[in-house]
């Protein structure tokens, strides 16, 4: 059950209905194809990779290692285990096998046949696999869902972990009072809604206007100095190579704008219809029915990532699967799938055609740039705390002092090795592990399963 008392999801299972189930069966047959022909993926750290690929320095099978190299983990180790303990798909889930399905593809009709494939074992697959997980003595996915309460709450401290390493002790301090008043005062006030929403929002707010704030101050300081020294400030020369890598990507993307435009209304749909979450919190949001508050936490993230996926597509040639992944928080919104199809063409027309002036616009302010790094790095190690700690609760759920001991053991043992499984799926990945070890204890009469 849900800190509302509402259940979760994954509490009435995985059984999607047939226009849901098409629904993923296509877009991953659309994601896998567009990710064949190198004009997008979704893991943005295969993105810079893209660039030799497309340019033919680097051969589809090395890329297609590259891509499951930097998956592999969050596929197995964060995206099944999400979809599973909350009931809603998510896009590690959905567009990371795309990714590697579509570049390992040697045919271009062979692509989207395997990016169906993976979506029918997806859509048929998941709800068999929690009936069974369900059955077993030691409960696991019913325990992992311990782990949303410390994920939606710690979650909510992003902004002030970013406005902290951005601008200082003293802001961060601030702002961190001004999100805890918050956070109080939404639970005293207005019990039926998500308790970080507005405190989110008023962190993001402060950080954007402190980064633009500093932006103005500095442009209006070199103003100043170059007049008083009498020099006048130039644009990049015409024949910057870095401006024409960046011209010959957004034209390259520009000429696939249908198909980008029926990829957002793919996507948009997928949101709308309320069975995936493009975030950790906004599953656990979106399996609660807090679907206003899942759009906020997404449409918050995103100022996180648009430098990034803006300036990765500009360098490589190749989009993100989601975009700026605007369509998200927007598809939770919309009141049917015609019309978030309609709105989600239209919003990545939108983001493909405006992709050079949003380079240009980052160019000139740095410390909205730096903010959104910064805004990254908080998400991760929020969610990190977040997620280890509610893995842990997890564990303690199914097994007290026994579980910690397994889940908390694999975990530092992936730690100690070098983390072969990344760390964001390290602590998900032990609680599956450590589940299906106290099973084998219990079945071998040597663990008594806790009750409640």
């Amino acid at each position: 059950m849900s800190t509302t008392g509402l259940p979760l999801a994954a509490d009435a299972g995985l059984d999607f209905s047939l226009p849901q189930q098409v629904t993923v069966i296509l877009l991953c047959a659309l994601t896998a194809f567009i990710s064949h022909m190198a004009l997008a993926v979704f893991n943005d750290g295969v993105r810079p990779f893209m660039l030799d690929f497309i340019h033919g320095r680097t051969t589809r099978s090395a890329t297609t290692a590259v891509s499951f190299g930097l998956s592999a983990g969050f596929i197995f180790g964060l995206g099944a285990p999400m979809a599973l303990s909350s009931g809603v798909l998510n896009p590690w889930l959905l567009f990371l096998p795309t990714d590697i399905l579509g570049l390992l593809a040697p045919k271009k009709w062979l692509a989207p046949l395997l990016g169906a494939g993976w979506g029918a074992v997806v859509v048929f697959g998941l709800d068999g696999a929690n009936e069974v997980a369900h059955d077993l003595p030691v409960d696991f996915l019913t325990a992992m869902q311990q782990m949303s309460t410390p994920i939606l709450f710690l979650f909510t401290l992003f902004p002030v972990l970013a406005i902290t390493k951005q601008f200082g002790r003293a802001w961060g301090a601030t702002a961190g009072a001004v999100e805890l008043a918050l956070v109080v005062m939404t639970m005293k006030l207005w019990p039926d809604i998500f308790a970080g929403a507005l405190a989110m929002a008023v962190g993001v707010l402060l950080l954007i206007g402190l980064a633009v704030r500093r932006d103005l101050v500095q442009r209006k300081a070199d103003r100043q100095a170059a007049a008083a020294s009498g020099t006048v400030s130039e644009d990049a020369p015409d024949d910057d190579p870095v401006a024409s890598l960046f011209s010959a990507s957004a034209t390259r993307l520009r000429r696939y704008l249908p198909l980008f435009m029926v990829l957002g209304a793919g996507v948009c749909v997928l949101a709308q219809m309320h069975i995936f979450g493009g975030g950790e919190a906004t599953s656990f949001l979106i399996a609660k029915g807090h679907f206003s508050e899942a759009a906020q936490v997404d449409f918050y993230r995103v100022f996180g990532f648009v430098p990034l996926i803006a300036t990765t597509a500009l360098a490589s040639g190749a989009y993100g699967i989601a975009g700026f992944t605007l369509v998200y928080p927007i598809g939770y919104l919309m009141p049917n799938p015609v019309l978030a199809a309609v709105v989600g063409a239209a919003v990545f027309a939108l983001e493909v055609l405006a992709l050079s002036s949003i380079g240009k616009v980052l160019g000139k302010l740095p410390s909205v740039r730096d903010s959104s790094e910064h805004l990254r790095n908080a998400i991760t190690d929020s969610l990190h705390l977040a997620i280890l700690f509610g893995s842990l609760m997890a564990a303690n759920a199914m097994g007290g002092g026994l579980g910690i001991l397994v889940v908390g053991g694999l975990y530092l043992l992936n730690e100690a090795m070098g983390r072969p499984v990344v760390r964001m799926a390290a602590a998900p990945t032990a609680v599956i592990i450590g589940g299906v070890l106290l099973n084998v204890l219990y079945w071998l009469d040597l663990f008594t399963p806790l009750k409640g």
